[in-house]
């Protein structure tokens, strides 16, 4: 036998046109992939721009400038095709793969020099992608190349006569070219962060554009929730990285059911970590404690088991016992004991309290009861629910607070029993109307503050996004389900959020569900550097700064009568006397931080006097525990002769301790100062430059000084 392989193939020489074509085929640009979408400026500029270049009558050659992933060889495309020259054929290439000699598109003299691109496209347009990566010496060519329009092959005598390109030219590139700026057309495509308001345009048409390929009939909704979510990441890769975001997530929204959604749910579109930087891995460090954290046994005996009666002890000591705080240890608990404790908590641990917490405890409780009678909550609603929910919360913090200085919850045992279950009232109707904790989330006035104090937490709960997206498809951690692999069966976050998509602390309780739940071991206990979720391109709910200065008036009411006091119509308390004067007085109080920020409005932008704001949670919280202190210093030690006083007064006599007044005062010092540092330091990262940060910085430390002698003990 012989080897036919070796043999020549032969046949009849190919047509000129034919092999001409078969030279340009992978070069060839045969249509645009899309238009210019979006209605924002930027986008109408750009359309703008290439409706100019495409009727230019000279055919000047085009510089399209930008940021990687934004689709300049598109741009070029759409130019080309539609301009008179559209018929003609156009070739993409790619500078970076060009040889110093660009002998690609010159050819080679004393060859063929028809096998050249230049001479193979004949009057068609030409675009070279990513010019700023081609070699020096090709740049150099082009540019000359750009300016007379003529061209030889490589290695060509000058006797040789130029060959004249009729075409048009087109470069893309990622960083500035001057030297072909004055010979080029040019157009600056902007990046998605500068133009966020077309982020939505984007995704429905991607959507629609993908949808139909993957099985929908009608393009899925996207919902509003997850475009404004999405507006708040950059998108380093720009348009590259959002195509992959769209086919990524209607391939994750096939696999959820047998039925495809007409909503996309808002877990499967995943982005990066914004603040990945400074993290240490706490179960990386110690693996054996990410299995008895995540034990479920262990919490649930504590949540249903303690918690739950605890609560139900309290209240009844409350409402049976003595009223006042120096009898009653059910008062020295919620006033002396929970106040600084918790404050205290916050730089550490966040929101963790909210994962113990009672009123939650009984409304899970309710849940339950009423789902063994065939009551079904709604499902979790969807949508962005902070921009009615906020004011309400701040609304209801303030009615407390209200509540709290004229009634003296503080000293009327009763009273402080009907807040706590008011607000486990509250928790209850939230979970029998919906399912996990809607009310939590949204409406629960103490849950807000810790949601806004626990931005300023060392520790973080996240996943990986990697991780999540490639290999999950089951999402158990906070949809809730059955248990895989070594995932255990939960209901899911009690929040409904997942873990890969928090942008901050402010909706994580840091119950360790999802850690339980999650088959990958992707979920990760982080520490990191204090008020991470701080940073210039966060998006807070618009109306959380409302709750910022109900917080800071809060503080003011309390010491009211040094601030107001000097008034003719102040009252001799808030406590006693005719009622309007006393809730006008304290809502004047209260109203106060409030009225100095609207003096800011003619000299900060909405934007710049909320940046303010967060940067000052820091010094509220310093604060806030310094306003606490005293309670905590003063009576907490005294719990146990406190609470049996009742019984008789050998009682008096049981070990107590009380920390001296001045010991009290240097304890708020330093609170003040450890936050006046951390609104120094976030002044420099969310606020002005330069003299304004130094106005800034001296207003700070000047609401520090007030802030000293408003706590001061008399």
């Amino acid at each position: 036998m012989t080897d036919q392989s070796s043999e020549p193939i032969t046949g009849p020489p190919l047509d000129p046109d034919h092999a001409r074509l078969l030279r340009i085929a992978p070069y060839l640009l045969g249509r645009t992939r899309r238009g210019i979408v979006g209605s924002s400026r930027y986008a109408q500029r750009l359309r703008e721009q290439i409706r100019e270049a495409a009727s230019d009558a000279t055919a000047r050659p085009v510089l399209i400038s930008g940021e990687p992933g934004l689709e300049k060889d598109n741009i070029a495309a759409l130019i080309h095709f539609g301009s008179p020259a559209r018929r003609q054929l156009m070739l993409r290439v790619d500078g970076a793969s060009l040889r110093p000699d660009a002998a690609l598109l010159f050819g080679h003299a004393g060859s063929c020099s028809d096998t050249a691109l230049l001479a193979c496209l004949g009057e068609g347009d030409l675009l070279v992608d990513q010019l700023d990566k081609a070699p020096e010496p090709v740049q150099q060519a082009l540019l000359q190349f750009v300016d007379t329009r003529q061209w030889r092959p490589v290695g060509a005598t000058a006797a040789e006569p130029p060959r004249l390109f009729c075409g048009r030219l087109f470069f893309t590139a990622e960083s500035a070219l001057p030297a072909f700026d004055q010979h080029c057309s040019l157009i600056r495509v902007p990046p998605l962060r500068v133009r966020r308001t077309d982020l939505g345009e984007w995704l429905r048409y991607g959507v629609r554009q993908r949808s139909p390929k993957l099985g929908w009939e009608h393009p899925p909704e996207v919902p509003e929730a997850v475009v404004k979510r999405l507006q708040g990441y950059d998108f380093p890769n720009n348009i590259r990285e959002l195509e992959v975001l769209i086919y990524r997530a209607l391939q994750q929204a096939r696999r959820q059911g047998p039925l495809l959604p007409a909503v996309l749910p808002d877990d499967v579109f995943w982005t990066a970590d914004r603040n990945p930087k400074a993290r240490f891995d706490l179960w990386r460090w110690r693996p054996a404690w990410r299995e008895w954290m995540r034990f479920p046994r262990l919490w649930n005996t504590l949540l249903f088991g303690l918690v739950s009666w605890v609560f139900v002890l309290v209240n009844l000591w409350l409402w049976l016992g003595p009223q006042d705080r120096a009898h009653n240890g059910a008062l020295n608990l919620f006033w002396a004991w929970w106040w600084p404790l918790i404050l205290l908590g916050y730089p550490l641990v966040g929101r963790l309290w909210c994962s113990f917490c009672p009123f939650m405890v009984w409304g899970e409780i309710a849940q339950k009861l009423a789902a063994a009678l065939g009551w079904q909550p709604q499902r979790w609603p969807r949508g962005e629910h902070d921009r009615w929910a906020a004011p309400l919360l701040a609304a209801g913090f303030a009615a407390i607070l209200l509540w709290e200085a004229v009634w003296n919850l503080e000293n009327t045992a009763w009273l402080s029993s009907c807040l706590l279950l008011l607000i486990t009232a509250g928790a209850v109707i939230g979970s029998l109307l919906f399912e996990k904790r809607f009310w939590c989330r949204y409406l629960c006035p103490v849950g807000g503050m810790n949601g806004l104090f626990a931005k300023l937490a060392i520790s973080e709960l996240r996943a990986e996004v990697g991780t999540c997206s490639g290999s999950c498809s089951t999402y158990g951690c906070f949809k809730g389900g059955p248990a895989v692999g070594e995932g255990l069966a939960t209901a899911g976050c009690p929040l409904g959020t997942h873990p890969a998509h928090l942008a901050d602390n402010r909706n994580c309780v840091l119950c360790l569900t999802c850690a339980a739940a999650c088959p990958h071991r992707s979920v990760q206990l982080r520490l990191r550097p204090p008020a991470a979720d701080l940073q210039p391109d966060m998006e807070p709910p618009e109306a959380e700064a409302g709750l910022i200065l109900v917080l800071a008036g809060g503080v003011c009411l309390h010491f009211w009568q040094r601030l107001l006091g000097w008034l003719p119509l102040a009252p001799a308390s808030l406590h006693e006397g005719p009622l309007l004067p006393r809730l006008a007085m304290a809502a004047l109080a209260l109203a106060i931080p409030a009225a100095l920020f609207q003096l800011l409005r003619p000299l900060l932008a909405a934007n710049a006097r909320r940046r303010l704001l967060y940067a000052l949670l820091p010094l509220l919280w310093g604060l806030m525990l310094a306003r606490h202190l005293p309670l905590g210093m003063a009576e907490a030690g005294a719990l146990l002769p406190v609470s049996l006083a009742p019984l008789g007064e050998w009682a008096s006599a049981l070990p107590h301790w009380s920390a001296d007044r001045h010991v009290i005062g240097f304890c708020q010092t330093l609170a003040l100062l450890v936050g006046a540092a951390g609104s120094l330091v976030l002044l420099r990262r969310l606020g002005p430059r330069g003299l304004s940060w130094w106005l800034a910085g001296g207003g700070t430390l000047l609401l520090a000084g007030a802030g000293r002698w408003l706590v001061a003990l008399p």
